[in-house]
């Protein structure tokens, strides 16, 4: 809304909000680099300090290509953040609760997300956008005051620390390459099926605001925002314990189930009710997709690669809102918002196939673990050293 009250076109918008994730993809590799050589707090600190600095670089201008730059410094918050957080809290939990506590430490994202969208679409209609991103960086400090009291565990390197029984699943060591890594179908296709739901995703990030005012319910964008979050809380707080028993596989396919639904919704929405039915949707989907795909690629994961694994994994979502940004901007311009919310819903049937496909080695045993009635062949035994 900013940029577009500054005058940028629905275009514009798509190239200003997709150069957020430009940063992202573009420090991701490097961060997961530096999270497995020198520790996960040295990614945290990063990702606060640039939360904590970049809000003050929007209120220096008001230009396309300035915006555009800003928010790309802004997107390596999100690298380094999420990527030393992930593997800290994996590094915490025991493989029989990881599940478990990434959803429960995966709570802060839908706590934020509740609170920042209506907060912030307040305070810019009541005070206007210079005191929001002066709150913002304000926020950004208090969260770098905060990750300065972290005390890691153990010192994190490519051997196994001392202090650690190296039968337990996340200190094993791996040998394996960044090109292994990458072309590994045990993580390629994780990476796919978010890179799919990244474009749903990104569209939805966007485009909503600027959809809900062509529609008359201008004033429901940050409410969408805060009931997706709000929406996101009980499967993140009951799935997880369950997965741990079960697997993941299962709710990973009615994660995309739900999202498929939440386009259908979308794309037909006249009303504040159908548009809220929709944000519900969309909020399960997100809050089983992120924290299950998490403790799935920790399961196939070693200790000492883990960031990454991360980093390698993430930017298939990342690199999903780099590209729909700009494309959907375009899209938008051409079809209309409700034809392209179709076009998502068609990207969540797609991830959807594709995981029930070729999730585990073969197609019968990718269909068994998609539906829980396999385990994962790719996770790593406890008893095994992978190389």
């Amino acid at each position: 809304m900013y940029a577009q009250d500054a005058g940028a076109t629905r275009q514009e918008v798509g190239w200003i909000m997709g150069s957020f994730a430009v940063g992202l993809l573009g420090s991701r590799v490097w961060i997961g680099r530096l999270v497995d050589r020198q520790g996960r707090k040295i990614a945290l600190l990063i990702g606060a300090f640039v939360v904590a600095i970049a809000p003050l670089g929007y209120l220096l201008t008001e230009a396309v290509i300035p915006l555009m730059a800003i928010r790309a410094f802004h997107g390596i918050c999100l690298a380094a953040y999420t990527t030393g957080y992930n593997a800290l809290i994996v590094d915490l939990s025991p493989p029989q609760q990881r599940g478990e506590l990434i959803s429960y430490m995966s709570l802060a994202v839908p706590i934020g997300m509740g609170l920042g969208p209506a907060g912030g679409a307040y305070l810019a209609q009541a005070v206007g956008y210079e005191t929001l991103f002066y709150v913002s960086a304000l926020l950004g400090f208090l969260s770098l005051l905060l990750v300065f009291q972290i005390k890691e565990p153990q010192k994190n390197s490519p051997q196994i620390p001392e202090n650690l029984d190296p039968s337990r699943t996340e200190n094993v060591v791996s040998n394996r390459s960044m090109g292994t890594l990458i072309t590994s179908q045990s993580l390629l296709i994780p990476t796919l099926v978010l890179l799919l739901i990244g474009l749903l995703f990104g569209n939805l990030a966007t485009f909503l605001p600027l959809f809900v005012r062509d529609i008359n319910l201008g004033s429901y964008a940050g409410l969408f925002y805060s009931t997706a979050a709000i929406a996101s809380f009980l499967p993140r707080l009951i799935l997880g314990p369950v997965s741990d028993s079960i697997g993941r596989g299962l709710f990973i396919t009615g994660s995309l189930v739900f999202y498929l639904l939440a386009m259908v919704f979308l794309a037909q929405a006249d009303t504040a009710f159908e548009l809220l039915t929709a944000a519900v949707l969309e909020g399960v989907g997100s809050g089983i997709l992120i924290p299950m795909t998490i403790a799935l690629i920790s399961d196939r994961s070693a200790f000492n690669e883990r960031g990454r694994v991360f980093a390698v994994c993430m930017s298939g979502f990342d690199g999903g809102i780099a590209i729909a940004a700009p494309i959907m901007g375009i899209l938008n311009e051409s079809l209309g918002f409700r034809s392209v919310f179709w076009l998502t819903g068609g990207l969540a049937i797609a991830a959807l196939f594709l995981f029930l496909t070729l999730s585990n080695p073969t197609i019968l045993r990718s269909f068994k673990f998609a539906l829980g009635r396999s385990q994962d062949l790719y996770a790593i035994p406890t008893e095994k050293i992978a190389h």
